[in-house]
């Protein structure tokens, strides 16, 4: 009874809102791209469970009482299953410690989960907690798990974010999920699927990050005309705030199953267009000639700073040689 109560609240409830203003500070467009050749994580060795696809990395700010740097929670496939691992660096770059920490299913509870979990999580720090939202399921919906040393994680026991009702926009399921933290409450951009199997991006809000209600208008980003590199589908978006917008990396299908990241622009967090100036991020090395996906990002300084998914196999998910590399968009202030 207790599952069947928090699946239930999960459906989701639905309102009217838009994000507190955007930051004036920082990098706005027109922006340019910056990459580093080679993959900073490649695939694991035969046999490890990274060892076919290394992609959807979602990074933060790690720190214990012994250092600092960057924590990586990213999804590892050894060819049958997807996993949650972790790593971490002290400059973003150099990645060591490599575990896998989630895996699908292990408790009644978590049976929701089926054999699918954690690809395209989302990771930030909340006070001396770090939530991570991951996809799994069939149909696809949204968890939590949560942490305070990366190393044990507590699952909630049901979704938080579930599909919509017959003939909505997110009917067959939703994954994808970015959060964002904004003013005092927590927003999740993520994709949705319909029952024509259309993948367009949509937002949620929340207070504590497990009780969610979505956007009364969703979807906010329809898909691109035809023959445009996101015609197929919308995914995997990453959203911060400077120079007076929001801005939206997400990753476009094309009908040949290229995968190329677009940029959006929004002066509300809510209504979005597309940045038609924008040259799109596509990859230039053989590892990543096919896909480039599952944008993280960081403002910085010198610009935002974006890790990425790369492979050179032109799929929509799985086998695709993953590994993730990571480049700078650097914008005028």
């Amino acid at each position: 009874m207790l599952i069947l109560a928090l699946l239930s609240t999960a459906c989701g409830r639905y309102a009217d809102f838009t994000l507190p203003p955007p930051d004036a500070a920082g990098p706005r467009a027109p922006f340019s791209w910056s990459v580093s050749p080679d993959p900073v994580m490649p695939r694991g060795a035969p046999g490890e469970w990274d060892s076919s696809d290394v992609l959807n990395p979602s990074v933060v700010k790690f720190a214990d009482n012994s250092k600092d740097g960057y924590l990586n929670l990213y999804s590892g496939f050894d060819g049958h299953t997807w996993h949650t691992g972790t790593a971490t660096s002290s400059d973003g770059v150099h990645w060591e410690n490599r575990h896998p920490v989630l895996s699908p299913g292990g408790s009644p509870s978590e049976s929701w989960e089926g054999k699918y979990i954690a690809a395209n999580g989302t990771a930030l720090v909340q006070g001396a907690e770090i939530f991570y939202w991951y996809q799994a399921g069939d149909p696809v919906a949204i968890g939590l798990a949560r942490s305070t040393d990366a190393v044990t994680w507590k699952k909630n026991p049901g979704p938080v974010l579930t599909g919509g009702p017959r003939g909505s926009w997110d009917e067959r399921g939703v994954a994808d999920p970015y959060v964002l933290r904004a003013g005092s409450r927590l927003y999740m951009f993520y994709l949705g699927t319909d029952r024509a199997r259309r993948q367009r991006l949509g937002i949620a809000r929340s207070a504590d990050g497990v009780r969610w209600e979505k956007l009364r208008s969703n979807p906010i980003l329809e898909l691109g005309d035809s023959g445009s590199f996101d015609e197929v589908g919308l995914g995997e978006p990453a959203v911060w705030s400077s120079g007076g917008s929001y801005w939206m990396l997400y990753t476009g299908r094309d009908r040949g199953e290229r995968r190329r990241i677009g940029l959006a622009k929004s002066a509300d967090g809510v209504h979005w267009e597309r940045e038609s100036s924008f040259p799109l991020i596509q990859g230039d090395q053989k590892w990543d000639s096919r896909v480039m996906c599952d944008p993280a990002i960081e403002l910085t300084p010198d610009g935002v700073r974006v890790w990425f998914g790369g492979g050179d196999v032109a799929r929509p998910d799985e086998h695709i040689d993953g590994q993730i590399g990571v480049g700078m968009l650097r914008g005028s202030r």
